[in-house]
């Protein structure tokens, strides 16, 4: 079968990615590690877990507004449980051919997890860090503010406009629109069918990127 534009009307600039949910699965090792906090400081696990995902946890934690909470020191505590943490994060199935066939300098991840947690991950999956990559620590405002993707636009020397994200979360999707950008949903740690008005795809595998004669980015599906 020949493969189709995913975006018939559309070429990129570059590629921008989300990290935990969107290149690589990390839920079951963040869920045991908030988890255990959350318990400690007396929230209902079951409801607290789905409200943390594709944030930063020091926005996660100020949301909460706990008296008598350190934001920063909690914030700290976690990052470090959860770079201890990783025996069963892995990557989303085809992730790491994809990015390996990607022309170098024309993608990067934009990930709400601080840099030491991003690279530990990166390597527990077998993927590769990318160059310029956008962490919790090299902005004030994370997601949903487009301030990551702002940057990783710039970084890349192209306009936010001119960028396919692909993002799992809704606060990184309201993330990518605020910023202008074009998104893609990858939706394989999803365990309800996603309610979007943007393209998903479950993974990797069948996705294809194609370099046009203007030297932008296509993204192809083979169906």
């Amino acid at each position: 079968m020949t493969p189709i534009p995913l975006f018939p009307d559309r070429e990129f600039a570059a590629f921008l990615f989300d990290m935990d949910g969107t290149v690589l699965s990390s839920i079951a090792a963040a869920e045991r590690v908030w988890g255990r906090w959350a318990r400690r400081h007396g929230l209902d696990v079951e409801a607290f877990l789905p409200t943390m995902h594709g944030k930063r946890a020091v926005d996660t934690i100020r949301r909460l507004n706990l008296p008598g909470v350190d934001v920063e020191a909690e914030a700290d505590w976690i990052t470090r449980a959860e770079i201890e943490d990783v025996g069963d994060v892995h990557a989303i199935e085809g992730a790491a051919a994809f990015l390996q066939a990607l022309p170098p300098g024309r993608w990067t991840i934009v990930t709400s997890s601080p840099l030491p947690l991003a690279r530990r991950r990166l390597e527990a999956a077998g993927l590769t860090a990318p160059q310029r990559m956008v962490t919790a620590q090299d902005i004030t405002r994370g997601k949903p503010a487009p301030d990551g993707f702002l940057l990783a636009a710039e970084r890349l020397g192209v306009p936010p406009q001119e960028c396919l994200v692909f993002e799992d979360a809704p606060a990184g999707i309201e993330a990518a629109e605020a910023a202008g950008a074009a998104v893609v949903v990858v939706t394989a740690t999803h365990t309800n069918p996603a309610e979007t008005r943007h393209p998903t795809v479950r993974g990797y595998q069948g996705l294809s990127t194609k370099v046009t004669p203007a030297n932008r980015l296509q993204l192809l599906s083979a169906g």
